[in-house]
């Protein structure tokens, strides 16, 4: 669990659903162009072929709609932030359950078939959700309205490999990618709680974190800036800190400016 825990940023419900809805018809959109050579190509995501990938991006929405279709569970809920932490150790279930999707969905009509219908049955369960419901997930009971802001993170990281996997420029749409952004921002805060660094992603995320000295005013001593895609490809593994530095995709000056050390947050 993570150490510290950090003032909760709210999300309007209304527009992280519409994310949501709204990122999966980019995914749509672009595995309707890939051919059958492709989906057999690398994802880049250990053993999983461009195909299972694909399956695993209908599966993050298509847990929602499981999650909707069943009676609310009677626990307490997940906090937001404690999300990012607490999916280590699940990625074996997911994996034996996206190569067995992908099994059954092996060409493109199949493959959008089955995208098809769970954006559907997402557009028609959606609406009715109460965003403070609680909805059972891997980890443990969600608030709705925080685990429709999970989505946007899987949905926007997920369709970033799709697109280095496959060289098309998969569309992120703005509003899932500020949450996915602003969410493991406020991650890295709680993985490393101080005020010594400011860590800007514009536009969407500046956070204070790391122990040391405290700047009240003015340019703070250490800061750290980037772009949302690279951050979200630092905060998930997807890239380093040294090789992102070394291209000028970070700009980081100080001497607590280095945060190799605390990244990834997620994998």
């Amino acid at each position: 669990m993570p150490p510290v825990r950090k003032r909760l940023r709210t999300y309007d419900a209304q527009k992280t659903r519409a994310a949501v809805l709204a990122q999966f018809g980019h995914v749509r959109t672009a595995v309707s162009a890939l051919t059958a050579e492709q989906l057999d190509g690398e994802s880049g995501l250990g053993e999983w072929s461009v195909r299972e990938l694909v399956a695993h991006l209908g599966m993050v929405l298509d847990s929602l709609n499981q999650r909707l279709a069943e009676a609310p569970p009677v626990a307490k809920a997940l906090p937001l932030l404690d999300w990012p932490f607490a999916t280590a150790g699940r990625a074996g279930n997911i994996d034996a359950d996206v190569r067995r999707l992908a099994a059954v969905h092996p060409g493109p009509a199949a493959l959008d078939s089955l995208l098809a219908g769970i954006d559907e049955r997402a557009r028609t369960l959606l609406p009715a959700a109460l965003p403070g419901r609680l909805v059972g997930t891997r980890v443990g009971p969600m608030v709705l309205g925080d685990f429709l802001v999970t989505r946007c993170v899987e949905l926007v990281v997920h369709s970033d490999d799709l697109s280095r996997a496959t060289g098309l420029d998969v569309t992120l749409d703005r509003q899932a990618l500020a949450a996915c952004t602003r969410l493991l921002a406020d991650a890295l805060a709680v993985k490393a709680p101080g005020a010594s660094t400011e860590v800007r992603v514009p536009p969407y995320a500046v956070v204070q974190c790391v122990e040391g000295p405290r700047h009240t005013r003015g340019t703070p001593p250490n800061v750290v800036e980037t772009d949302p895609r690279t951050w979200l490809r630092l905060a998930t593994g997807r890239a380093t800190w040294d090789e992102e530095r070394r291209a000028a995709r970070i700009s980081a000056s100080g001497e607590r400016a280095d945060l190799s050390g605390l990244l990834p947050l997620m994998g």
